[in-house]
C-alpha cells in the first residue's frame, strides 16, 4: 500500500531486545541447576564451531545488574528473555529448584526497576537432560505434562509482574534441526515419523500451557514466536507457485495454523498421512488445541531472511544436513526435498557472511501475512545482524548493523501504516551471545562483550557499539529518528 504520510509507530510501542538463556546466563552448573540437553550436545566433538560451549557464555547469570544497567540506560521498553527450565527443575520434573526461581526474581524485579517490561520465554531450547534419560523427551507425550507443570510453576511465580509470555521458541528450527538434520540435540537425521509426533507433542504442551495461564491471569498476554521465512516463487511458472504453495503448507502455516487456529493445514496432514509420517493424536487433543488458538493474543515472530522457492522434481536435490557455521560467504548449500520444492539462492538480494539472505520488506512481508491471514497482533521477537565485529581501542564501529536494522525498521512502520498492528520490535540480541553452532565469532549485540572461543580467554568486559547510540535514539524518537 502506498500512503502519503506515515502515521508512525503507536505511541505505546515496545522497542526491546531479546536473548535466551543457555547463550547469555554461563554458571551452567551453580545454584543447583541441572544439565541440559545442550549442556551434553555441545561436548559432542565437531556439533559446535571450535567446540564451544555455553558453560560461562557471556556470565548474564553473575553480571545481569550490569547488563540491565546497560539496557536502561539505552532507554530499553522490554527486555525478552528466556528461563532455564534445568535451574527450576533440575531434573524436568520432581523437586522444584528455589535458588533458581530467586534468579529470575531478581532478574524481573532489577528490569521493573528501571521500567522495563519483562517478556518472558518459557521454552528456548534447553530441555532438561534428565528428561532424555528418563523417556526420551520431546519424543514421548508425557513431556507434555512435565512442561505444563514448569511452565505453570512460572506462571504462578511471575505472572505478577510479567504481562508477556511466549511459550514456544521457534518450534519449527529446535524440531527440524532436532530430528531431521542432526544439528540440535538429539542430533537424529531423517527421523520423518518422529519429527512429526515431536512437534505434535510440542503444540499439546504450547496449547495446555496458554490454558492454564489464562486461568491464573486472563489479562497476560500470550503467543509463541515463530521463525518465519516467508517465500517467493522463483519466477511466473506454474510449478513454481505450487511449489512454493507446497512450502508454505509444510514449513510456515503448519505451524502458525496451529497457533492461531488449532489445527494443521489439510493439504499439509494429506501429505503426511499418505507417507505415513503423519502425528498420533489423542482423544481431546484438537478440542485443546482449538480452545487454545481462541486465547492466543499475539504472533511471535523470529524474522531474519525471506526465501526463494523453485520446484525440486522427484530425483531432484535433498538436504545435505548441513549449514554455513563458519562465516565463509557462499559456502551454504541448496536444500530441498525432492517432488515438492527447493530453495536457491535469491539472485536480486545481498547476504550476510553466514549466506543468510538481508531482505528488510521480508519483515513487512510477514506482518500482512499474519494480518491478512490470522487478524492476530504481532510481537517481532528477533530481528538482527550476526556480523564480525572488531573491538578498537574500547570502541565498536557496526554501520552494516545500523544500516540492517534501520532498513528493517523503516519496512516495519510502513506495515504499521498498512494496518498491521505491532506491538513490539525486539532485535537479536542485546550482548553478544553464544550463537548456538557458529560459536562466539558470529555477534549480534548492541553490546560487544570480550571473550574468544577459548572457554578462559577474554575479561568478559562490556563495550557500547555505535550501534547502541543509534538504537538509543531510535527508543528516543519512537523510531522516527533513524
Amino acid at each position: 500500500m502506498y500512503f502519503k504520510d506515515s502515521k508512525g509507530f503507536p505511541s505505546d510501542f515496545l522497542w526491546g531486545s531479546a536473548s535466551a538463556a543457555y547463550q547469555v546466563e554461563g554458571a551452567w552448573d551453580s545454584d543447583g541447576k541441572g544439565v541440559s540437553n545442550w549442556d551434553k550436545f555441545v561436548r559432542i566433538p565437531g556439533k559446535t564451531f571450535k567446540g564451544t560451549t555455553g558453560d560461562k557464555a557471556v556470565d548474564h547469570y553473575n553480571r545481569y545488574k550490569e547488563d540491565v544497567a546497560l539496557m536502561a540506560e539505552m532507554g530499553l521498553k522490554t527486555y525478552r528473555f528466556s528461563i532455564a527450565w534445568t535451574r527450576i527443575y533440575p531434573n524436568g520434573n520432581g523437586e522444584v529448584n528455589e535458588a533458581g526461581l530467586q534468579f529470575y526474581d531478581n532478574l524481573i524485579n532489577e528490569c521493573l526497576k528501571y521500567g522495563i517490561e519483562p517478556m518472558v520465554t518459557v521454552y528456548h531450547w534447553d530441555m532438561p537432560q534428565a528428561l532424555e534419560e528418563q523417556y526420551h523427551g520431546w519424543e514421548n507425550r508425557q513431556i507434555v505434562d512435565d512442561y505444563v507443570n514448569y511452565a505453570t510453576t512460572l506462571f504462578k511465580r511471575y505472572g505478577d509482574r510479567v504481562k508477556y509470555w511466549i511459550t514456544m521458541n521457534e518450534q519449527n528450527i529446535f524440531t527440524s534441526f532436532g530430528w531431521l538434520e542432526g544439528m540440535h540435540p538429539p542430533g537424529k537425521v531423517d527421523d520423518m515419523k518422529m519429527f512429526y509426533q515431536v512437534n505434535h507433542h510440542a503444540n499439546m504442551a504450547h496449547a495446555k500451557s496458554v490454558i492454564a495461564l489464562k486461568e491464573l491471569w486472563p489479562e497476560a498476554k500470550v503467543g509463541a514466536s515463530f521463525a518465519y521465512s516467508p517465500s517467493y516463487a522463483i519466477d511466473n511458472k506454474p510449478e513454481n507457485a505450487m511449489a512454493k504453495a507446497d512450502y508454505d503448507d509444510l514449513k510456515n502455516y503448519y505451524w502458525m495454523d496451529v497457533y492461531a487456529y488449532g489445527r494443521y493445514p489439510r493439504a499439509a496432514l494429506a501429505y503426511l498421512e499418505a507417507n505415513g509420517v503423519a502425528p498420533v493424536f489423542e482423544e481431546g487433543d484438537n478440542a485443546i488445541m482449538k480452545e487454545a488458538a481462541q486465547l492466543v493474543d499475539f504472533m511471535g515472530v523470529n524474522y531474519y531472511q525471506t526465501t526463494t522457492v523453485e520446484f525440486n522434481d522427484i530425483d531432484g536435490v535433498g538436504t545435505s544436513h548441513e549449514m554455513n557455521t563458519t562465516g565463509k560467504k557462499g559456502t551454504a548449500k541448496v536444500q530441498g526435498v525432492p517432488g515438492l520444492y527447493k530453495n536457491p539462492q535469491n539472485a536480486n538480494l545481498p547476504t550476510t557472511d553466514w549466506d543468510w539472505t538481508i531482505d528488510p520488506m521480508g519483515i513487512r512481508m510477514c506482518c500482512r501475512e499474519i494480518t491478512s491471514r490470522y487478524d492476530l497482533p504481532i510481537v517481532i521477537s528477533e530481528n538482527g545482524l550476526g556480523a564480525f565485529d572488531k573491538l578498537e581501542d574500547g570502541e565498536v564501529h557496526d554501520p552494516y548493523r545500523i544500516a540492517y536494522l534501520k532498513a528493517h525498521i523503516e519496512e516495519l512502520k510502513k506495515a504499521c501504516d498498512d494496518g498491521c498492528r505491532v506491538l513490539a520490535y525486539c532485535t537479536w540480541s542485546y550482548t553478544d551471545l553464544l550463537s548456538w553452532l557458529n560459536g562466539y565469532q558470529k555477534r549480534y549485540g548492541f553490546v560487544y562483550v570480550d571473550r574468544e572461543e577459548d572457554e578462559n580467554s577474554g575479561t568478559l568486559n562490556r563495550y557500547k557499539k555505535d550501534s547502541y547510540y543509534w538504537y538509543k535514539k531510535v527508543i528516543e524518537t519512537n523510531g522516527e529518528e533513524l
